[in-house]
This record gives C-alpha cells, sequence and structure tokens, in this order.
C-alpha cells in the first residue's frame, strides 16, 4: 500500500427508506425515514402541506422507535405484589378474554367499555369500533377526540351537513386576502403551517387573530384581538352585527344558499360593539376593523380551534362563527371559506369510521335504520345485533366502575389519565375497574393503572392512512417490522376476537359473516378495503380511494365514491350536503362559562399547548431534545398579578379550583391577561392541568370545557 492508498472495501447494506408521515399533529407533514447501519434518520419530504418543513417534533419523532423505555412484552398485574411483570402473549390475552367473558356474563354486554384514540390509523379505528359492536356487542365506545374537534364537528353537520376540517386544501390560507384565525395558535401547535400564514402576508393579506394570550401566532398577526375566556361567541355575534349595520353581508348568497337568516338576524340585532366591549375587553374598534377586513376582502377565510371550541357552549361558539362566515358569503366561494384545525393526527379519520359513540363508518349515524342495514351487510350480522349510540368520551369514563357503568375498558391510544378534564377523578374511576387493558408501546400514566398491558407497533412500523386536517386521505408506509415480541393493534383485536369467540384461543372460528374479514385477515390493506364498502354512501365516503390512488396523487379528499371519478378537495362549490342543498343558520346566543369566578375562586384558568410538547407528553415528554426545550410544566402569571400576590418568576405556585390542584413554577409573562392564569396540559403528577378543569360538558357534543375555570393562585412555601 503506497501513496496514502487505503484498502478496498466491500459496501455496506443498502440503506432502507420510506416515504411517510409525521406521527404527530393533524398537518401530517411528509417525512422520509431512512435506516442505515441501525439507525434510523428523519429526512425532509416534498409534500403539499408541509413542502419539505418539519418542526422540532417531527425532526426527532424516530428517536421513539428504539427508547429503553419502550415496550416489547405483555405485562400482567401480580395480584399478589401488585407489580406488573413481563407475561407472554398468550398469557396476557387469555386474561382479557377471560376477564371480558366474566364481566359480560355477571354485567351484561354494555359492562365492557372500549376507549380509542385520535392517532390511530383509519384501518384501527375502523378494526376498534367494528370489534366493540360485533365482538364485544357493546354500545359503550367513544374516543379521545372528543376532546378535540367534537364541537366544530358539530356545528359543522348542523350547517353544512357535513364535518370536514377544513373543506379546502389549506393552501389556500396563503392566498386570502384576510384570514381569521379564533382560539389557534398554529405557530406552536403545527408550526409548519405558518409558512403559509407567512405567504399570505407576503401577498399583502391581513391576518387577524383571536387569543386571550399573546401566542407566538399572535404576534404574527396585523391585529389581535385578546378577549376574556369564554367570551368568543359575544365577539362573533358583534362582528356579526357590524357587518349587518355596515352592509357588508352577501345578501345574494343569503338568498340563494341558505336558510334560517332571519333569526339570526334578530339574535345579533342585541349584540351591538360596546356590549361586547363590555363583556370581552375587546374594544369596539378593533371589533370594527376585523369586520370590515373580512367583509371586504374577496378571499377569506376564517378558522376555529381549540380556542373557542373547548368549551360548554363549544358549539354554539363555533356556529357563531359559521353564521358570521355564511352572512358573508364565504363557503364555497373560491379561496374563501370557515374551517376548523383539526389537532390530532387522526382527528379526522378517526372520528369518521367507528370511534364515536353514535357514529358508524363512512361518519353514519348509529341510529339510522338505513346505515345499520348497510353497514351490518358487510360486517355480515344482522342490523338488530348492532347496538345503539353510547355516551359521550368524559361520561362514559366517569360512569366507569360505578354501580350502573362499565367494570372493564380497554384503551388504544389514549392517556385519559393526563389528558382527561377533573383529572384525579377520572384516575379514580380507572382504578376502580375489575379490568383495564391498555395497548400501548410506552408505560403512559393510565398504562400504570392498568390489569394488562399490550406492547403496541409504532408508526414506522405498520402501514395505513391517515385523513389530515384537509380530509385529505394519506398513506403511512412501514420502514421495518415491529421489535420481537411486539404486535400491532390489528393483529391483538384478531387474536381477542377469535378467543372471544368461543375461547379456543388462535384457531377459533371468526363471528358469523367474517371468514374473510378483518377480524380473520388483519393486514392493514385488507381492513381499508372492508372499510372502502363499509363508507360507500355515507358522508365521509372512501369507496373510490385505494393505496395506489392514494400513492399516485399525494392523497386523495374523500368524498370520492367512485375509483375512476374526481375527489373532492373543495366542497359545497355548488351545494351543501343538506337535504334541500342549503347551508342552514342557527340562532345562537352567548351565556356564561359554567363556572364563573368568585371571591374564593377569583381567576379564570385556562389550558393549552407549547411547541416542543404533545397531548398528554407520553411521547415527547421521552425525547431529550423535546425535554431539553420545554422540562417541565409552568403556571403563566401576569406581572400585576404576581406582583399582588407576592410570587417570583420561577417560584412553585398551586393553582386551586373547586376539584383539585396542580402545582408548577411560576412563568410571569405580559401575554396574559392580569385575570387569567394559563398552564400547558403536557405533565402528569402534581403538574397535572387537568385536576384543575371543569368537568361540565357541552349538551350537544359532549365536549369539556377545558379553556375556562374558576380559580385561585397560592404561593407554595418552600424551606
Amino acid at each position: 500500500m503506497t501513496d496514502g492508498a487505503r484498502p478496498a472495501t466491500a459496501p455496506g447494506p443498502t440503506p432502507r427508506e420510506a416515504a411517510t408521515h409525521c406521527p404527530y399533529c393533524a398537518l401530517q407533514c411528509g417525512m422520509t425515514l431512512r435506516e442505515e447501519d441501525g439507525r434510523v434518520a428523519v429526512l425532509p419530504r416534498q409534500f403539499p402541506t408541509n413542502r419539505g418543513g418539519l418542526c422540532q417534533k417531527g425532526w426527532t419523532a424516530a428517536e421513539l422507535l428504539d427508547h429503553p423505555e419502550r415496550l416489547t412484552t405483555p405485562l400482567l398485574r401480580d395480584p399478589a405484589s401488585g407489580e406488573l411483570r413481563p407475561a407472554t402473549w398468550d398469557a396476557a390475552l387469555a386474561r382479557v378474554a377471560e376477564g371480558i367473558r366474566d364481566v359480560q356474563s355477571g354485567h351484561g354486554r354494555d359492562a365492557v367499555a372500549v376507549f380509542g384514540g385520535g392517532g390511530l390509523t383509519n384501518e384501527k379505528a375502523y378494526a376498534l369500533g367494528k370489534f366493540a359492536r360485533v365482538a364485544l356487542r357493546t354500545r359503550n365506545i367513544d374516543y379521545n377526540g372528543r376532546f378535540c374537534m367534537s364541537s366544530a364537528a358539530a356545528a359543522g353537520m348542523r350547517a353544512f351537513g357535513v364535518d370536514r376540517g377544513l373543506p379546502f386544501p389549506l393552501s389556500d390560507l396563503g392566498r386570502a386576502d384576510t384570514l381569521l384565525l379564533v382560539g389557534a395558535n398554529p405557530a406552536e401547535t403545527m408550526p409548519p403551517l405558518v409558512r403559509w400564514l407567512t405567504e399570505q402576508r407576503q401577498r399583502g393579506g391581513k391576518l387577524i387573530v383571536v387569543d386571550p394570550r399573546v401566542t407566538a401566532t399572535a404576534r404574527l398577526a396585523d391585529l389581535h384581538l385578546q378577549p376574556l375566556p369564554g367570551t368568543d361567541l359575544a365577539v362573533a355575534s358583534a362582528l356579526l352585527h357590524i357587518a349587518l349595520t355596515e352592509g357588508l353581508v352577501d345578501k345574494d348568497y343569503i338568498a340563494a344558499r341558505t336558510s334560517g337568516f332571519e333569526e339570526v338576524r334578530r339574535a345579533v340585532a342585541a349584540w351591538w360593539p360596546a356590549r361586547a366591549e363590555v363583556l370581552s375587553g375587546v374594544p369596539v374598534a378593533d371589533l370594527e376593523a376585523t369586520a370590515r377586513a373580512l367583509g371586504t376582502g374577496e378571499r377569506v377565510v376564517i378558522l376555529t380551534a381549540r380556542g373557542a371550541e373547548q368549551h360548554a357552549k363549544g358549539v354554539d361558539t363555533v356556529t357563531g362563527f359559521v353564521n358570521l362566515a355564511l352572512a358573508l358569503g364565504l363557503p364555497g366561494r373560491p379561496g374563501s371559506g370557515y374551517g376548523c384545525l383539526t389537532g390530532q393526527g387522526n382527528g379526522q379519520g378517526g372520528r369518521e369510521h367507528g370511534q364515536k359513540a353514535d357514529q358508524l363508518p363512512g361518519y353514519r349515524r348509529i341510529d339510522d335504520p338505513a346505515a345499520r342495514a348497510h353497514v351490518a351487510g358487510v360486517w355480515g350480522v344482522p342490523a338488530d345485533d348492532l347496538p345503539g349510540p353510547g355516551v359521550p368520551a368524559y361520561r362514559l369514563l366517569d360512569s366507569l366502575g360505578t354501580p350502573d357503568g362499565p367494570k372493564a375498558m380497554l384503551v388504544f391510544g389514549s392517556n385519559p389519565v393526563v389528558s382527561a378534564p377533573r383529572a384525579a377523578r377520572i384516575e379514580g374511576r380507572l382504578r376502580d375497574l375489575d379490568l383495564l387493558v391498555v395497548a400501548d408501546f410506552l408505560l403512559s400514566e393510565t398504562a400504570a393503572l392498568a390489569d394488562v398491558v399490550l406492547p403496541t407497533a409504532q408508526w414506522a412500523e405498520e402501514d395505513g392512512t391517515m385523513t389530515n386536517l384537509e380530509g385529505r386521505v394519506l398513506r403511512r408506509r412501514a420502514l421495518r417490522e415491529p421489535p420481537a415480541g411486539v404486535r400491532t393493534d390489528l393483529a391483538i383485536l384478531a387474536d381477542l376476537t377469535a378467543r372471544l369467540a368461543d375461547g379456543r384461543g388462535d384457531d377459533a372460528s371468526p363471528p358469523r359473516g367474517d371468514e374473510k374479514g378483518s377480524f380473520r385477515t388483519p393486514e392493514p390493506q385488507a381492513v381499508f378495503e372492508e372499510l372502502r364498502r363499509a363508507s360507500a354512501g355515507g358522508i365521509a365516503d372512501y369507496a373510490g380511494i385505494t393505496w395506489e390512488r392514494i400513492d399516485a396523487h399525494d392523497g386523495a379528499y374523500w368524498p370520492c365514491p367512485d375509483p375512476d371519478g374526481p375527489d373532492t378537495p373543495r366542497l359545497f362549490a355548488e351545494r351543501f350536503p343538506t337535504p334541500d342543498g342549503r347551508a342552514r343558520f342557527h340562532a345562537v346566543e352567548h351565556r356564561p362559562a359554567a363556572e364563573e369566578v368568585s371571591a374564593a375562586y377569583p381567576l379564570h384558568f385556562t389550558t393549552g399547548r407549547v411547541l416542543a410538547q404533545y397531548q398528554s407528553g407520553t411521547q415527547t415528554r421521552r425525547v431529550p431534545a423535546l425535554r431539553r426545550a420545554a422540562p417541565e410544566a409552568f403556571v403563566e402569571l401576569h406581572p400585576d398579578l404576581a406582583g399582588r400576590l407576592g410570587v417570583a418568576d420561577g417560584e412553585p405556585v398551586r393553582v386551586v379550583s373547586r376539584r383539585g390542584e396542580m402545582v408548577a413554577p411560576a412563568r410571569l409573562s405580559a401575554a396574559i391577561r392580569p385575570d387569567t392564569v394559563f398552564a400547558p396540559f403536557h405533565w402528569g403528577g402534581a403538574a397535572r392541568a387537568n385536576s384543575v378543569t371543569n368537568d361540565a360538558v357541552d349538551p350537544i357534543s359532549g365536549m369539556p370545557e377545558f379553556k375556562i375555570c374558576a380559580v385561585r393562585v397560592e404561593r407554595v412555601e418552600t424551606p
């Protein structure tokens, strides 16, 4: 060897790659995964929603695949020690099947409940709903998406006859002349979306944000309205009042495409701007500037999100902004419309195919005889065998272990110990169960309470589809097989169904009518083919969507009834999917929060997210880079309030409500109103924000009032 030459080496193995999507929010950013020498890297990918951009959560998503805390074997609770101990799959699933049979034989079919998640693929959401109704024959199923989009979904259904987060492509935001964001903070919740806001402003558009806090998104805005939490409906009513007074409404559109406007006109007549200012704190001048910007733009978009929706009047609040959009003639107008920023990764698809208590696949109502007959035909069971509607998520959770409530629950993809309102009460309900089964890949706070924990595959280890906030059905592609000892949710459901059929284990016969169905063949593509048939003719019709079509066109938008016909990127161009083709106005009236402040609880409490964490934090709190960026919970206080309390920045404080308390360091910031305190909800333990939140629910959607309750703040004396 001379002249510094190196010896020849054999080429290494070819890296494996998979074009897939981020496992977190409903933006579902495109990314490429590459595995080389046992390490998985996240690479940017050009996709219409994110155009190569990712947030810190997306860039670090692969770190969980080989995380040291990952579950790779089933766990069973030892009755003697009370500890969770490793077990075989056969022992774990036998315990689950035996427990289900014992509970149902003693208390009836509805004594077993199922709780799903908005991060499950369409295939898993569909299979979970089918499992509950066919294998268990229980009405008690719901999912954590009830805490996310349910108020906007209900408002959309009653106004438009359809619930799709954005009834137009995301790119329309970048071309809007005026964009109104109500209770939305995408700069922290889905950062790649901000490129559309930047594009919108670079084109000369006006961005207006409604939020009680000066969030990262509000700092981008041309105009920020900072109302008292719980007064968004008063703001919406005042904006429509101004639009009417100043002749900004589209009378021709109202006459041709809507019904019910006169009742709404009468309802908002009393909401003169000065009245709304007194109630909300938003100046009349800002209300007028907002109404004029909305009423004079050619392309105008109104978006709501959790800040407006997570209230006991969330449906009415969203309806107030839908009324405003309809009066201005926005839905169906090119480049304009009303939409909702869906939060969870599959919050849209997760509610379309059977996880919700009152729905069957295709967004069909479970109490509709025709819907029951269609789905029962696909499933091969008599329609009369399908159970009726269940109860929404919080009512279901709060009934667990009570004399008339479920005695067993199976949880897939959710962590209600952290995410549910009045969380200490719900934790107690879960402890009261005879059987709690949790399928997860990390030991969440809920899994830590379980009698049986089943280790499941992660997003990069199984194929499937997701439906993003635009109603675009996407392909999630597996990079590799799950680790040894880990099964997919579909395989778990198939095995449990077989065991429940006659108790003989893996060789048991499938349920009636399912000889070739999803219980016998738990392959994602086969399940999706069954989902297509079950959804055919429904509101969310996937019949014309195939995996091949998704691959060829960066996804497909539902409704898409014909494999050879078009999909539907934009809804409402010619008519609304209502019986008469018209959108429906609904008169709504502001009402106070379910719990108002008092001498004992003089402050308003609201919750939300931070950039580096996600949902209940089960995943993101275990990623070192994200933990460094947001290591702990905090309580945000205005400096004036902190001064009155004698609290310094960083000192621990206790937030106390009528339901419970949390303790976390104070963070002083002029971004919050002096009468309001804020805390993120990503942490459990003593810093669990949902120990404080109110469990009052919207009477229509079942959405809890996460975004406002009455509290007091106390200093925590430290040595």
